[in-house]
């Protein structure tokens, strides 16, 4: 692999000091148009990929981040599904100068080949194949839009470009016994040729030289060209696909030898400590998305939102520093801008801006969303408050699961999610 030049501060330096014209040009498409019916009801007025995240973050903020981090400044995000707050987000979020001609755009769906949606992931791209015949790249990285981590992009393309071939997956190793929840690739005796492609396999295949582990897709590809708009109309053209990046293409590829598998160990990201490092999370369920913000409060969090050399980008609202009054405190927590806690006892919590919580409640292993009130002497346990939520004084929520699942939503791990805007009982 080449040598690379790490950035420093977030900013990316060239990788090829003193050589015009020499890094390759890269179109990056986001996929997010997910549903996330999984979520619900945190899904039920927004996209996946516009759902809050630690404190301050909408969940595409990763991807994007990692994207712009990395240098791939030329970025189209395919939306559908209830978009409107997404792309407002990214329309007033993600400006990029355009003196080089960087963009970062939100593409809707637009029926460019007639009277339909997006039918799956290939079929967006395939729908919105303009925008890489006006771009023109030599190499188009397809990413997800709803995944937790830090990811040198650029270091994936320069895999793929050394390696010759049609398409890289990013693959990460995850141990055998619980791959089987996941798109698993196995790969040849060489470590590195994809030989077939699994979805949830009940007897997920090892890693040649770790048979313990498995690689897991990540859901983030890079494709040569002119590779990616073959399969596209190929699989366009087959009435038995549904038209999946991960269900159809890649298989097909795997099929022709045309697949590798990129290792996300050897991925290195300024900034990252032994802990976080190689920290990847997919928060499509109610539990793991509570989960993933747990990893965010300890004092040596698994995922550490405060590298300062890989930041994490957003747009944050102009208000005051959070304000701890007549004895109110927090502990192992996080707690957003603007945010006022008041005789209250907040633990193991991500706690975002505009947040008042009254004197003498009790917030313990909660995520509570922007604009949340939390009154008098009211308990809050192992729960994900939507924004707006308001929990009345003496309210208790995650006291009494059984209670609970008749007013709102229970995860299968007794996490109670109140959507945007209620009114606990």
């Amino acid at each position: 692999m080449r040598t690379i030049t790490k950035p420093r501060c977030g900013t990316v330096q060239p990788r090829y000091p003193g050589k015009v014209g020499a890094e390759p040009h890269v179109l990056a498409m986001v996929l997010a148009g997910g549903e996330g019916k999984r979520l619900m009801p945190l899904t039920a007025d927004r996209a996946k990929p516009a759902v809050p995240f630690g404190g301050s973050y909408r969940l595409i903020d990763f991807v994007l981040s990692n994207l712009i981090n990395s240098g791939l400044r030329r970025v189209c995000v395919l939306t559908q599904y209830k978009s409107h707050s997404l792309d407002r987000h990214v329309t007033q979020t993600w400006r990029m100068s355009t003196l080089l001609g960087d963009y970062v755009t939100p593409v809707p769906a637009q029926q460019r080949l007639g009277p339909r949606w997006f039918t799956g992931s290939a079929d967006a791209i395939f729908q919105s194949l303009n925008l890489v015949y006006d771009e023109n790249p030599e190499y188009v990285a397809v990413f997800g839009a709803d995944h937790v981590y830090r990811m040198d992009a650029m270091q994936m393309v320069e895999a793929h470009i050394d390696s010759g071939a049609g398409v890289t997956v990013a693959g990460i190793r995850t141990p055998r016994n619980q791959a089987h929840s996941f798109g698993v690739i196995e790969v040849a005796p060489d470590g590195r040729t994809i030989s077939k492609f699994l979805e949830k396999p009940a007897d997920p295949p090892g890693i040649p030289g770790s048979e313990d582990e498995s690689f897991v897709s990540m859901g983030n590809y890079v494709f040569s060209t002119d590779v990616l708009l073959e399969a596209l109309r190929a699989d366009a053209a087959d009435p038995a696909s549904v038209h999946d990046m991960g269900g159809n293409i890649i298989p097909a590829l795997t099929a022709q030898g045309l697949a590798q598998v990129y290792d996300f160990a050897e991925n290195i990201v300024p900034g990252a400590t032994a802990r976080d490092s190689g920290y990847w999370r997919d928060v499509g369920t109610l539990d793991s998305y509570h989960d993933a913000h747990m990893d965010l409060v300890s004092v040596h969090p698994i995922f550490n939102l405060y590298n300062r050399r890989w930041p994490i980008l957003t747009n944050l609202p102009p208000l005051p520093p959070a304000k701890f009054v007549e004895g109110g405190n927090a502990h192992d927590s996080m707690v957003g801008a603007g945010s006022i806690v008041s005789g209250a006892h907040v633990r193991t919590s991500v706690v975002a801006s505009n947040v008042v919580i009254g004197a003498g409640a009790y917030v313990e292993g909660s995520v509570i969303m922007p604009g949340v009130r939390i009154g008098r002497n009211a308990v809050v346990r192992r729960a994900i408050l939507d924004k707006g939520v308001v929990v009345p004084d003496n309210v208790q929520i995650g006291v009494d699961l059984e209670r609970d699942r008749g007013l709102y939503t229970v995860s299968d791990g007794g996490v109670v999610v109140l959507g945007k805007g209620v009114v606990a009982d």
